[in-house]
Order: C-alpha cells, then sequence, then structure tokens
C-alpha cells in the first residue's frame, strides 16, 4: 500500500502541475488578447483625433478662404457683416481680418499646438492693436450668443478679462499684464 499510495501522489502532483502550468497558460493568453484588444482601441482613438484635427485644419482653411473674398469683396462682406452699419464699411473688413487671427488663434489652441497660456500670450500681444480691440467690443452680441459652456464662450471670457486687465494696467508694459492660465 506504501507503494501505491506513493504513486498516486506522484501522479496527483504531475497532475496539479499540468493543472497550473494550463491555467498560467490560459491567463497569460487572455493577457495578451486583452493587450491586443486595448492597443486596437487606442489606435482606433488615435484615428480619429487624426480625423478631428484634420477637420479642424479644413474648416479653418474654409474659414479664411470665405473671410478673404469678404473682405475683397464688399458685396459678399454684406452677406455676413453683423457689425453696426454705423461702423465705416473699410473698419468693418478690418474686424473680418480681426475675426481671422482670432479665429486662427483659436482653433491653433484647440487643435493642441497652443496651450492656454501661449494664446494668452499671442492675444496679449494682439489687444495692443486698437482696431483689434474695437473688433473685439464690436463683436460683443456675438460672442453673448455662444452657449456660455462652450469652449469658446469660456476663451471670450478670459479674453474679456485680459482686455480689462490691459485697460487697467498703470504700466506701459503690456507683456506682463495680467495672469496667464495655466495650461
Amino acid at each position: 500500500m506504501v507503494t501505491r499510495k506513493s504513486i498516486t501522489g506522484r501522479f496527483g502532483s504531475a497532475a496539479a502541475g499540468i493543472l497550473f502550468a494550463t491555467a498560467g497558460m490560459t491567463l497569460a493568453a487572455r493577457q495578451r488578447r486583452l493587450e491586443k484588444a486595448r492597443l486596437h482601441e487606442r489606435r482606433l482613438e488615435l484615428e480619429e483625433l487624426a480625423i478631428r484635427r484634420e477637420s479642424l485644419r479644413h474648416q479653418q482653411r474654409m474659414h479664411w478662404e470665405l473671410l478673404a473674398r469678404a473682405i475683397d469683396d464688399p458685396s459678399l462682406a454684406e452677406v455676413i457683416d453683423a457689425y453696426d452699419k454705423s461702423i465705416p464699411a473699410e473698419r468693418r473688413r478690418q474686424f473680418f481680418y480681426a475675426n481671422a487671427w482670432y479665429v486662427y488663434l483659436f482653433h491653433t489652441h484647440r487643435m493642441g499646438l497652443l496651450d492656454r497660456e501661449e494664446l494668452y500670450r499671442h492675444l496679449r500681444e494682439f489687444f495692443q492693436s486698437p482696431i483689434f480691440r474695437e473688433y473685439w467690443q464690436a463683436s460683443e452680441h456675438m460672442r453673448d450668443s455662444l452657449n456660455q459652456t462652450s469652449e469658446e464662450a469660456q476663451l471670450g471670457h478670459m479674453v474679456d478679462r485680459l482686455v480689462r486687465d490691459l485697460d487697467e494696467a498703470d504700466t506701459e508694459e503690456w507683456w506682463v499684464v495680467g495672469n496667464p492660465p495655466a495650461g
């Protein structure tokens, strides 16, 4: 009987070893499948991001082309001109150009090419221009129509604070005025 127990014990140990090895291989195979699925999902996310960025670039190009036509042809400008008609036509054309720059910076930020702090610095420089400031004031009613939780509206509020800070600054060193937002 001792011999029989010994043999059964040895086979039992071998069977248990095979069982653990099989379970280990199954676990490893499952982990490989999960990792493969995660990589596939990440690839899809990156493809979606690339498509979104390309769409934003296309939208920005179209915006510029349409504005350029309006700037060049006053009869086309009338189609999109929502500025006060008491503002001279030449100034309204300059507002279209200022808008093109603002939208360019906005989209550059949205695409991740400028963080908020860099965007703030660029805008602080643009707002040294009296025409750009006049454009910002004249387009206030357009920004008021935005969904206040949108990224564009949030950015508009940041710019409003920047303009207020510039107006209230008691220094000629405009490049240090205001507190750029982090990130």
